[in-house]
């Protein structure tokens, strides 16, 4: 079994905080997820997670205006410099405070950060040949208070910047003749922004009590406004050229009328629309200068964090970090573009549909969602739940899913018509931890936390068959044997347990184990079962014998890092050092686990080793990550990273006191606290080449790298690409597909795969050898995912399966894997024809009709009708 693993993508949260960017081309958005950056494709419907991690959650993120390089600052100021079309980190960087904005100016020379007080403006990277790539421009110091947003005029001269200090001021980027800083007064609260008008006539400036200003720039004594960055220039009466003195005026005042504050705004200057955000989610949209309301909507139950504005003014981008909500808003339609929105609190429950194209996540949100695992977005949620869902299953059809839950219920929801379609429930109110269902999906059983017992359903009726009692602990896990014979049950009273559900007279097998044991997983084959206890060690059974089979000492390779809270080394804590989640792989010959802790290890099955460790986070925001803690952190207040001091993750919200009559401790939800990192749940796809970790930080999904990975199969040294191309010239397509599989060389097998005849598949399918069935069948489900020869992949799939069909049933364990994944890709491509057909159903039709009324003059000499003589007529007649 392949091994490498690389992180691929995050799902299951779309924002945390900071601000979202829209990309040049006005297709793509950009957002801070954590300490990750996530880009969604708003035309092709796909997401991806960048390859790599800042130290801490990311404050702000600035893309440059040609798109090649994009600026990811996290809370400390730390900086990455990333080539954004290539997904490389560039350099790294110390800004040295904590940093409210950055923006890069219109000309991409220049890029402006605001530091606390100060606002430094930096050169860009790639524009001047210099040693190091961050060269400090200059450094501006005028606000007495924090400034909270900074923004350039069109033609990158100036830049106006915003702050607490319920003022503005209008800065060069060089000297000037005749230009002096500017202060523009006249606000009562902090200004939230401020921004150019595209012609630079008015400067636009609102704060957060909904106050709109619009200031014009005019000759001292003229009434006749001037295009700011023009300074006009007189002859005195001494022959000597002079400056006059110019001002800022207000021009006019308005007043959003909201009952809210202000908390974001945008400005756009193609449409010259101003997009204010409110505390109470309610946004509006304005036109400049008159302030004429065209849109105002409310979108979320919390406030809006951050907006952003694609460069048409077509698509409005809007983030809410308290609901972990992302939306593209397109004003002038009012439809979404994109609605997404993650688990409001932990994701605690994960599973794969039986073809690995769905991906089913439960959270203590009560809520159930549903994701797309080749787009990475969430397509269905279902709230039915009153209580967190502590376990998620899907049938072996993919058709139906089923949760459980502490609120003492089980659901059985139906993809095709999203709907909840039976409700399991218990005699007595109960809390469900576990759930399993039989591979026949007849028989749904849920295990409880507080009567110790093990209900089982009908799913056909719904009603309760039997319960199943024994257990003197809180049961942890439940699996179905793969075949469906038995049901096998894991509990705190340290013994694992066999049940058969269709015949109860049967003696109930016990497993007995020195503690209590915590996740139990069955091998594919169903001859294997093992179990992790709470001393951090994984037990294997052998389900035939009921005996021990070997165990593994995972309690070292599991611990994780120290908490802020900790008075215990990492070392010495018993905190996280034991699995509460396994998971075979496709194959059977690797072993999952993850636990409370930031690792997730990956064992070999015979050897019992471990064969990978992956940390599933770096972000030191997070409690855990850190293995030694820094003693000079630690202060008479408890530790540093818990004291919110500069105010930055704090509002007034926070501060008012909504505690109920008689309790003394107040709101402990309003105590700044770092969450956890841990993993709750893993799960490896059907097809093996991915597998899915529910963590603090969402869903992360790690693939195989089969990109540059050179694995040469009995190979010769006759066999080279050259003599490949030479076999492909002569027609010798059996022979070169052959070697370019032995070579293994994925560019050389996919020129002698796409060079082969379709009328030729059948013949070479007879042909073809028996031991490379498996890796072509494999090269031809990836090949599906991006390839569109869709008549030569179902050709050769059909020939190979129908010729070979004896081989693959006697390797069918072995083969499962690729089966599945031929089969998903098989059942999208069916999904996205169909769709496509049927919104051209009538179109097709015609074109149908057409073709029998062509008369014989247009066809060709072998008969076939000549379409292009057919859509000339076609347009004629149109005409």
């Amino acid at each position: 079994m392949k091994t490498d693993f690389k992180f691929s993508n995050l799902c299951g949260t779309v924002y945390r905080k900071g601000n979202v960017v829209f990309t040049p081309d006005g297709n793509s958005i950009i957002s801070p997820v954590g300490n990750r950056v996530t880009v969604f494709d708003l035309v092709n419907n796909k997401s991806e997670t960048l390859p790599f991690e800042n130290k801490r959650d990311i404050r702000r993120l600035a893309l440059s205006p040609n798109g090649n390089l994009l600026l990811s600052v996290d809370e400390l100021g730390q900086t990455l410099l990333v080539n954004f079309r290539k997904r490389t980190v560039l350099h790294y960087f110390n800004l040295k405070d904590k940093v409210r904005d950055i923006v890069f100016s219109p000309d991409g020379r220049y890029f402006a950060a605001a530091l606390g007080r100060n606002v430094q403006v930096w050169h860009s990277p790639g524009y001047v040949r210099e040693f190091a790539p961050f060269v400090l421009h200059r450094s501006y110091a005028a606000h007495y208070d924090d400034v909270t947003s900074v923004s350039w005029s069109p033609d990158s001269r100036f830049f106006v910047t915003a702050g607490k200090d319920m003022v503005a001021k209008v800065f060069s980027v060089d000297p000037i003749e005749g230009f002096v800083p500017a202060t523009l007064t006249g606000h009562r609260h902090a200004v939230v922004s401020a921004w150019f008008a595209r012609d630079m006539r008015a400067v636009y400036t609102v704060s957060a009590d909904g106050a709109v200003c619009v200031r014009r720039f005019r000759l001292q004594g003229v009434d006749e406004n001037l295009t700011f960055g023009e300074f006009p220039i007189v002859t005195s009466d001494n022959d000597g050229d002079e400056k006059p003195r110019t001002i800022w005026y207000t021009e006019s005042r308005h007043y959003a009328q909201q009952s809210a504050r202000v908390h974001s705004a945008a400005f756009n200057w193609a449409t010259n629309l101003m997009v204010l955000g409110f505390t109470n989610g309610v946004f509006g949209i304005w036109e400049m200068p008159d302030f004429n309301l065209v849109h105002t909507l409310s979108i979320s139950r919390k406030q809006i964090n951050t907006i952003a504005i694609n460069p048409t003014g077509e698509w409005l981008a809007f983030g809410a970090a308290k609901l972990g909500q992302l939306l593209v808003w397109e004003w002038q339609s009012e439809t979404y573009v994109l609605k997404q929105q993650g688990h409001f609190y932990d994701m605690s429950c994960v599973a794969y549909s039986g073809d690995g194209q769905y991906v089913a996540t439960g959270g203590d949100d009560a809520k159930l969602k549903v994701w797309n695992a080749l787009s990475g977005f969430c397509f269905i949620t279902f709230s039915e739940h009153t209580s967190s869902v502590t376990a998620v299953q899907f049938t072996k059809g993919s058709q139906v899913v089923l949760s459980a839950s502490l609120d003492g219920t089980v659901r059985a929801y139906d993809l095709v018509r999203y709907r909840n379609f039976r409700v399991f429930t218990s005699p007595t109110p109960v809390q469900f931890t576990s759930l399993a269902v039989d591979p026949s999906g007849e028989i749904v059983c849920a295990g409880c936390q507080d009567s110790f017992e093990i209900y089982v359903w009908s799913m056909q009726t719904g009603k309760l068959l039997d319960v199943l009692s024994g257990h003197e602990g809180p049961i942890s896990a439940l699996a179905f044997r793969p075949d469906g014979l038995s049901l096998a049950s894991s509990s705190w009273d340290k013994s694992v347990r066999f049940w058969d559900v269709f015949d109860r007279t049967k003696v109930v097998e016990r497993m007995e184990h020195s503690h209590e044991v915590l996740a139990l997983a069955y091998r594919p084959d169903g001859k294997e079962l093992c179990a992790s206890t709470i001393d951090g060690q994984i037990h294997f059974w052998d389900v035939a014998k009921a005996a021990p089979a070997g165990s593994i000492e995972g309690r070292r390779d599991i611990a994780g890092g120290r908490s802020a809270t900790d008075r215990q080394t990492a070392e010495n804590s018993s905190a996280g050092k034991s699995f509460t989640s396994l998971c075979y792989s496709a194959d059977g010959t690797a072993v999952l686990g993850g636990g409370n802790s930031k690792y997730v290890c990956l064992y070999d099955r015979r050897s019992r080793i471990l064969l990978r460790k992956f940390q599933v986070s770096q972000n030191q925001s997070l409690d855990g990550v850190q293995h030694k803690l820094n003693s000079r952190n630690m202060t008479e207040a408890g530790p540093r990273d818990l004291i919110d001091s500069d105010g930055i993750d704090s509002d007034s919200e926070k501060h008012v006191d909504r505690s109920l009559p008689g309790v003394r401790s107040g709101d402990k939800s309003n105590r700044v606290l770092k969450p956890e990192v841990r993993t709750r749940d893993v799960k490896f796809a059907p097809t093996g080449r991915q597998w899915a970790a529910a963590s603090t930080e969402g869903l992360l999904i790690y693939s195989l790298d089969e990109t540059l990975v050179f694995d040469p199969f009995e190979l010769d040294a006759d066999v080279t690409p050259d003599s490949i191309r030479d076999l492909v010239r002569t027609g010798d397509y059996l022979r070169a597909l052959v070697n370019a599989l032995r070579l293994n060389e994925q560019h050389v097998i996919r020129s002698v795969y796409e060079s082969v005849p379709p009328k030729d598949v059948a013949l070479l399918a007879r042909a073809f050898p028996a031991v490379y069935v498996e890796r072509l069948l494999k090269f031809i489900a990836h090949a599906m995912e991006s390839s569109q020869l869709l008549e030569l992949h179902l050709k050769w799939v059909s020939e190979l399966l129908t010729t070979h069909g004896g081989f693959v049933k006697t390797r069918s364990v072995a083969l499962q894997p690729v089966l599945r994944m031929l089969q998903r890709n098989v059942v999208r491509l069916h999904q996205d024809i169909g769709s496509v057909c049927d919104k051209n159903y009538y179109s097709l039709g015609y074109l149908l009709r057409q073709s029998k009324h062509v008369p014989e003059a247009q066809e060709g000499t072998d008969g076939d009708v000549d379409m292009h003589q057919v859509f000339a007529d076609f347009s004629d007649d149109g005409e």
